[in-house]
């Protein structure tokens, strides 16, 4: 039986969206493809590149009856840009992490949670579902070791510790929830010096100790002074029955596995760099999503999911600013 393609429209036409999405959007079966971007000399180079329909405006995007809308701007603007695209009536949209950022992504406001809520408040009146994109749910050592505490019982994460790169801050939060649940109560402190890092971040450092709703506890330090050439976070999970340590995009996975009293290691190849696993990340989330929609399921990372990570950013936020605990799910309520 053959199925009517769906319709992508992709808003935002920059580095990660031209070399990461378009190429694989291009190549998926029974897919059409618009682009529009406020640059329209860039909106034009990719539409010919990628051979997609050129969108001249967010209304032109609406107007071209899209099965689902892409947001890929700067998280800087996309709050207005998803609100406008919900208005216009649209049936889905698809956001880059973080969800909302007004200051970019390693300088995260309570407004910044607010503004995210809204934007789900909206969508589910408008009845639009709202679909993101936290990828590092599918490098490879993170599809492994869901798998191995799945299969081997692990039972439930008591710990958590992580040094992250504001680069990847917003993932790893992702990772935290993906592997043991909402966090009940944090507290955090912040440097006193801002440190620059890669691709012009400009932020303090941050640590925060936090307890977990299954009662388990961990710690997070999140820093832009990492070295780029160095892993650029390091996650360990101390489960019931096990340890999971994670460590950057293409580095090893080590597991503890208590009952069997190992001490198992799993490496890349390494005929492959950093960005290849990067961008083989996107080669599964995407065509993962795209599937939700043809067979009518929930997105593998739902928008909620997007507003867990900004609850918990500023939940850190308002326990630096007023130097006391705070209760996450009471203060910062989901929707």
């Amino acid at each position: 039986m053959k199925t009517n393609p769906l319709r992508i429209a992709v808003i935002g036409t920059g580095a990660v969206s031209t070399g990461n999405y378009l190429p694989l959007l291009r190549d998926q079966k029974n897919v059409v493809l618009g682009v529009c971007d406020r640059d329209q000399s860039k909106a034009r180079e990719a539409a010919e590149t990628f051979g997609a329909e050129l969108l001249d405006s967010i209304e032109a995007v609406a107007k071209w009856n899209p099965t689902s809308v892409l947001i890929l701007t700067n998280e800087t603007v996309r709050f207005e840009v998803a609100m406008e695209v919900i208005r216009l009536g649209v049936p889905r949209i698809f956001c880059e992490k973080p969800l909302v950022a007004k200051l970019g992504q390693a300088c995260v406001t309570e407004d910044d949670f607010h503004h995210a809520r809204t934007l789900l408040e909206a969508a589910k009146k408008s009845g639009c579902q709202v679909a993101m994109n936290f990828n590092y749910r599918s490098f490879e050592q993170t599809v492994t070791a869901k798998k191995i505490a799945s299969e081997r019982q692990f039972g439930k994460v008591i710990q958590v510790a992580g040094q992250v790169h504001y680069a990847c801050w917003s993932h790893c939060i992702d990772l935290v929830h993906y592997f043991a649940g909402s966090i009940e109560e944090i507290t955090a402190l912040s440097g006193t010096v801002d440190r620059e890092g890669q691709g012009g971040i400009l932020a303090p450092d941050v640590v925060a100790a936090f307890r977990l709703e299954n009662q388990g506890t961990g710690t997070l330090i999140g820093t832009a002074a990492m070295k780029w050439q160095h892993p650029l976070y390091e996650m360990i999970f101390t489960f019931e029955n096990g340890r999971i340590h994670m460590r950057d995009i293409d580095g090893d996975l080590e597991v503890l596995a208590g009952d069997a009293r190992t001490h198992e290691r799993y490496s890349m190849v390494r005929d492959s760099s950093r960005w290849e696993h990067y961008g083989a990340s996107f080669r599964k989330a995407i065509p993962a999503y795209l599937d939700s929609i043809r067979n009518e399921t929930e997105p593998p990372v739902s928008g909620l999911d997007g507003l867990r990570e900004l609850q918990v950013e500023a939940a850190m936020k308002r326990s630096i600013a007023e130097k006391r605990p705070v209760r996450v799910q009471e203060e910062f309520p989901l929707i």
